[in-house]
């Protein structure tokens, strides 16, 4: 049985609130929106590198991207070390099942690895490519590492959603 409290049927959870109609929080909610644009986003950077040859377009997207998801993540982790998203969590009919728990831990790897990969890759990529970039060299040893970031990424958007479902729409 769910452990809900008066405070938790009120809406008063710990942290700021949401803007989307569930229980996240507001960092909670960002992070979910942010993985239904950083997916196609992702994929028109390497579009635009691969059939356009629009290199110099790429790494601009690409660090921006970096970018955005290092502060987005910096911020995430401040909230989630902040307030717990365990009171947020408690309406679930999943929460007791160890469904969340379960889709955390899915999702989990997924992020970890992503956000290594990713520092690696723009590191790496900011070191040897030249600028304006093009191809060379090196271009193998990218396309490798930036494709298995990308299937990262993709893996940790699908795992993310899932558990932000099952932990804070489901009802």
């Amino acid at each position: 049985m769910n452990k809900i409290t008066p405070a938790i049927l009120a809406g008063d959870f710990p942290g700021i609130d949401g803007f989307l109609p569930w229980r996240g929080s507001l960092m909670l909610d960002i992070v979910f929106l942010a993985m239904f644009a950083i997916i196609p986003v992702l994929c028109i950077s390497i579009a635009l590198v691969k059939y356009g040859k629009k290199y110099t377009l790429h790494k601009r997207i690409q660090i921006t991207l970096g970018c955005i998801l290092g502060i987005a993540v910096l911020l995430f982790e401040l909230e989630v070390r902040l307030f717990s998203w365990r009171p947020r969590a408690t309406a679930s009919p999943y929460y007791d099942d160890g469904w969340v728990d379960w889709s955390l831990g899915i999702h989990l790897p997924f992020a970890i690895s992503t956000a290594l990969l990713w520092i690696y890759v723009l590191w790496w990529a900011m070191r040897h490519i030249p600028t304006p970039p093009r191809p060379g060299g090196w271009s193998k040893r990218h396309k490798f590492w930036a494709r298995l970031a990308a299937l990262d990424m993709i893996a940790t958007a699908v795992t993310g959603i899932l558990f932000y479902f099952v932990a804070f729409i489901a009802s």
